[in-house]
């Protein structure tokens, strides 16, 4: 879940320095490569082996530096559309520093699921990761398209174990390879030998991490003919627009984008901007219709619909004039925006028009003593009073993270064998984002057009996928977005992937799928269902 990390308050960076040992593991012992093969679906006869040159020693008062390893499985996956034989591999790949003479920095942790006998050059990969930014990602994968998935209850709490892995037969893996891949600092990720928190922790550090780090893997596993995907969620959505460029200037083509839950220009959280407020009424509209707090005429869809035209039109209008709107106009504006969302016209005037997500929050369901989850706003909770103007936490959060936490554990440790001595951080420690970005194609006589310079203050990183989009034409975006979700409202998405300002004759390479869900649409099976669905179209085209 992304979002989930929201940028920390600087913090001492010793809490990093942990020390830190990704060997092959002890038990069972690492066998050679010339060792027996395991059986299939064997998960107790790991295969664990280097993949790369011995690491260097550490010198002084660095961090230790792994070697690259893995541990290698065999299983069976046979709850989709036809049976995959494939291999599981939990291992980490080594990150250097920029400059000739480099040594790694960090190592960054992944759990890749490769179909047996397949031959590379028709055989898709995805390289898959939530955001955050700073957040691991355990819940794409135990959630989402990975050959397992943990079942919660949702949108109820998640509740005591214990907990249920099951075969996951919403998963891509008969269209598509998984990588999961865990951010710099998340996860079994680590910083080592000279690296610290500031040469990872930022826009641009981050999206050279992750380039260094699909680079290697294609060199590593011998990848560079297949089908090329990126899969982010949150966070992890301006990460691959920006890193979709990157590669692209690398030389190395992506056939498209999977867009989940997308946060692509963070400008509009400027204040004195009233675009963050415009981009929520929709999904407003959407949560006060399944909550019944709104007239039921027609569908969910039309009402919605119509939540968009009058943000687009009267809504936008009015707040362009700011205190210039005339009192007849301001009370009929608001009577209007009452219809939509299922407050009150009291409550709306004295906010000015503008209704915060978190207020919105704590005031749908006041007056049934609850408050909504941020994530998603099926789940709701009990606040210590229904006083207060702000919810004290986000049901949506607490709710699901027991189940997600000890599936995952159990799971790594005796399904894929791999036990690395560290702690898994959900969380990057002590993160200071640094939010400058200079995006691709905004360089003056840089041949790739876009919307100008990029201001210091966020980033914007819908100007770095349009410059891949019209450097590489074939390339394709998906975005899929939840209903419920208040975290990246779906109409911030369709008006950021509006403005890529591409030719009529790539229009069409950028598709939309709307779920009744929330951030994480994954945590309703029958949205996941209907994703799954759209996805395997899409990979099929």
């Amino acid at each position: 879940m992304d979002l989930r990390a929201q940028l920390l308050a600087a913090s001492a960076l010793a809490s990093l320095l942990l020390p830190f040992s990704l060997t092959a593991q002890e038990t069972p012992a690492a066998r050679s490569d010339n060792a027996a093969p395991a059986q299939r679906g064997d998960a107790a006869a790991p295969r664990q082996r280097a993949t790369g040159t011995a690491a260097p020693a550490a010198a002084e008062g660095e961090l230790p530096i792994p070697p690259e390893t893995t541990s290698v499985t065999h299983h069976e996956w046979t709850a989709g559309s036809r049976p995959v034989h494939y291999t599981a591999t939990a291992g980490n790949i080594l990150i250097k520093g920029e400059g000739q003479d480099a040594k790694p920095i960090c190592s960054m942790f992944y759990t890749a699921y490769t179909e047996d006998g397949a031959a590379p050059k028709s055989r898709p990969i995805t390289f898959l990761y939530n955001g955050g930014p700073g957040s691991a990602t355990i819940w794409l994968h135990m959630g989402s398209v990975g050959p397992v998935r943990v079942i919660t209850k949702g949108p109820k709490p998640g509740g005591a174990p214990p907990y249920e892995v099951v075969p996951n037969q919403y998963s891509l893996l008969d269209k598509t390879d998984l990588v999961f891949i865990d951010a710099p600092m998340t996860g079994y990720s680590r910083l080592v030998g000279k690296g610290k928190a500031a040469d990872i922790a930022g826009v641009d550090p981050d999206i050279r991490a992750f380039n260094v780090f699909i680079t290697r893997y294609l060199n590593l596993n011998q990848r560079w003919g297949s089908p090329k995907y990126l899969f982010g969620e949150s966070y992890g959505t301006p990460r691959s627009a920006a890193l979709v460029a990157s590669l692209n200037n690398d030389g190395i083509a992506f056939n498209g984008v999977v867009l989940l839950s997308s946060v692509l220009n963070y400008f509009v959280n400027s204040p004195g901007y009233d675009l963050d407020t415009k981009r929520y009424i929709p999904s407003y509209a959407a949560i006060a219709w399944y909550y019944n707090k709104v007239l039921h005429n027609g569908t969910m869809k039309d009402f919605v619909q119509k939540a968009r035209e009058f943000d687009r039109t009267e809504y936008a209008t009015a707040l362009d004039q700011g205190d210039m709107l005339p009192p007849a106009e301001f009370d009929a504006i608001a009577a209007k925006l009452a219809g939509f969302t299922g407050l009150s016209v009291d409550y709306i005037k004295e906010a000015k028009l503008r209704i915060e997500p978190t207020r919105f929050r704590k005031e749908l369901l006041r007056g049934d003593a609850e408050i909504l989850g941020r994530y998603d706003a099926r789940f709701d909770g009990y606040d210590v009073d229904s006083a207060g103007e702000n919810p004290g936490y986000d049901p949506s959060d607490t709710g699901i993270s027991g189940p997600y936490v000890s599936a995952f554990h159990d799971y790594m440790q005796n399904e894929l064998k791999y036990n690395p001595n560290t702690e898994y951080d959900l969380h990057a420690p002590g993160l200071n984002w640094d939010m400058h970005h200079r995006p691709s194609g905004s360089q003056q006589g840089g041949g790739g057009g876009g919307r100008g310079g990029q201001g210091p203050a966020a980033p914007d990183t819908v100007i770095d996928l349009s410059d891949a989009m019209r450097k590489n034409p074939e390339l394709r975006v998906f975005s899929a977005n939840g209903w419920y979700d208040l975290a990246t409202p779906f109409f911030g998405t369709e008006h950021d992937l509006g403005q890529l300002m591409l030719p009529p004759s790539q229009l069409g390479n950028v598709q939309f799928g709307y779920y009744p869900a929330g951030h994480m649409v994954y945590l309703n099976v029958d949205a996941l269902k209907d994703m799954h669905a759209d996805l395997e179209k899409w990979y099929g085209k």
